[in-house]
């Protein structure tokens, strides 16, 4: 029976068979769930906290990258960049696997009692790359930078709410606008790398706290880092010698240089591959349920989307069950037009699920008096894997309630930069945030630069204040559900599935654990991971 248990936990890892899968069949020799779910737990950490080995160069593929990324974190909006963001800078904070916080930069932090204010003890003798020390201004810089509406910055919602920063000794505090109990969380978002002088000299100079040091940078192509000696952190991560990132847009190109061992791991593996992939002797599929989401978004402010009827018939032509079929292949679940599911800890599960209505669409699309005129949806390969094919099913869900949906195909590079919140109906993805404050305060507060939707509403800004201030749980979970149905009714997000994190791990690299929040674990598995046989 140990014998038949080792293989199916093997089967597991190799994304070959579902852990409720393996729960069951478990069972039917006998095991208790408990004693399954403690089985592949065990599995998982062996390999994760095996003993690390330094040397040699791990080699990842990457999807999401372009000829006009830069090092700037304030800019970072796909996945290369990120990466590249993790090899050479670092955050305040940073999450565990379970959603909850631990150090990095800061050694520790601690609130008023009304939570208005916040102080985080800054870690000494951490020095930059460039061979100065960091320090507390540093950080304060950093966080100013970010709130300069000039810096066109994605944390720019986060930090418009503190109202004063201030270095006191070994201290930087922070006083808010209104109480925020989640402020830390919102420390450890990617953009706010701390920088020297806060990168207001040079932002893109990819000088920072991390294991690396940025030695080829061709935009497009590929990205070498190089380990530093002086890395404050080199008991726990930065085993390898050197990194090279290969930017691979196309997924078969990129499944390809896994399976041949030109690089070590991948991310986005297509779900339709997944399963033929994670065969391979050499390979595993590694996924992982979290907050991610795949999405069309619109843009609130233009014609013909600031008439809800027009969004309420895309809404309702969407088939979201056969696109988590079709497209995810069951790596994922249905979404509801909010960019919240049960991942996040005050998620309201009584929230009603939009349904598949054609019906529903076409009452919706008579309703809004809409011309007739070609509605024209914007999608890419990379703008997440499956894209296209889920906006041809859209079209043709939308056309069978008459309504003009026209797909536009538009190249890999330049989509984060030219379509991506730009043009007013593009196909997109969010890896989601910790928590609900995060989320909303990046992507839908009115203010705030990643607003990709254009949703200005001043009542989802007053709650989102109110939910910032408020101690109550209880009271906190019907702000946001409040939050969660006005975006439901009202917003152009159209989020039909969130994803599983499908990445492929090639059998030379070790360390790897499974992420709930974000690919490639949380980005940061080639700084985390090491070489077998280094």
């Amino acid at each position: 029976m140990n014998d038949q248990l080792n293989h199916m936990t093997s089967q597991v890892a190799k994304g070959l068979m579902t852990r409720r899968e393996f729960v069951g069949r478990a069972a039917a020799l006998g095991v208790t769930a408990a004693v399954a779910n403690t089985m592949l737990a065990d599995s998982a950490a062996a390999d994760a906290h095996a003993t690390p080995k330094r040397g040699g160069m791990i080699k990842i593929g990457s999807s999401g990258g372009e000829s006009t990324n830069t090092q700037d974190p304030a800019l970072t909006a796909s996945e290369v960049p990120l990466n590249n963001l993790y090899a050479w800078g670092e955050t305040l904070t940073d999450l565990d696997l379970e959603g909850g916080l631990k150090p990095r930069l800061a050694e520790s932090w601690e609130a008023s009692a009304d939570a208005k204010e916040w102080t985080f003890k800054i870690r000494k003798g951490v020095p930059f790359s460039n061979g100065k020390d960091m320090t507390p201004d540093d950080v304060v810089k950093t966080l100013q930078r970010h709130s300069n509406e000039d810096s066109q910055s994605g944390a720019l919602g986060i930090v418009k709410g503190i109202a004063d920063m201030k270095v006191d000794g070994d201290y930087v505090v922070l006083a808010l606008e209104e109480a925020n109990a989640d402020l830390p969380y919102l420390m450890q978002d990617y953009h706010l790398i701390i920088q020297p002088n806060g990168g207001m000299d040079d932002p893109t100079a990819a000088i920072g706290t991390g294991a690396y040091t940025l030695e080829i940078d061709e935009p497009g192509v590929r990205h070498a880092f190089k380990r530093r000696e002086d890395y404050w952190d080199s008991e726990n991560r930065g085993w390898a010698d050197e990194i090279e990132q290969i930017v691979l847009n196309d997924a078969t190109a990129r499944t390809a240089a896994l399976q041949s061992g030109q690089v070590h791991a991948i991310n986005r593996v297509d779900p339709k591959v997944a399963a033929l992939l994670g065969r391979a002797p050499n390979v595993d599929i590694r996924s992982s349920s979290g907050p991610g989401h795949y999405v069309f978004i619109a843009h609130k402010d233009t014609a013909p989307f600031d008439n809800n009827d027009v969004m309420l018939a895309l809404k309702y032509a969407i088939d979201r069950e056969e696109m988590v079929d079709k497209i995810l292949r069951g790596y994922g679940s249905i979404g509801n037009d909010m960019p919240i599911n049960a991942s996040y800890p005050l998620f309201d599960a009584s929230i009603p699920q939009r349904e598949h209505s054609i019906e529903k669409a076409k009452e919706h699309y008579a309703k809004s008096g809409h011309d007739g005129s070609p509605i024209i949806l914007r999608v890419a390969d990379g703008a997440f894997p499956g894209a296209v094919d889920a906006a041809s099913l859209f079209q043709q869900s939308a056309q069978a309630a008459g309504i003009p949906l026209e797909i536009k195909r538009e190249p890999n590079d330049g989509y984060w930069s030219e379509v991506w919140n730009v043009q007013p109906f593009c196909a997109s993805y969010w890896g989601g945030r910790p928590v609900q404050d995060q989320m909303y305060s990046t992507a839908y507060l009115s203010t705030a630069d990643w607003n990709d939707t254009r949703w200005k509403r001043p009542e989802f800004d007053k709650l989102l204040k109110e939910a910032k201030a408020e101690l109550d749980e209880a009271k906190r979970k019907e702000l946001y559900s409040q939050m969660g149905r006005m975006l439901n009714e009202e917003g152009g997000l159209i989020l039909p599935m969130f994803n599983d994190f499908i990445n492929g791990v090639g059998d030379k690299l070790a360390g790897w654990q499974d992420d709930p929040y974000g690919e490639m674990m949380s980005n940061q598995a080639h700084i985390e991971c090491w070489l077998k046989d280094a």
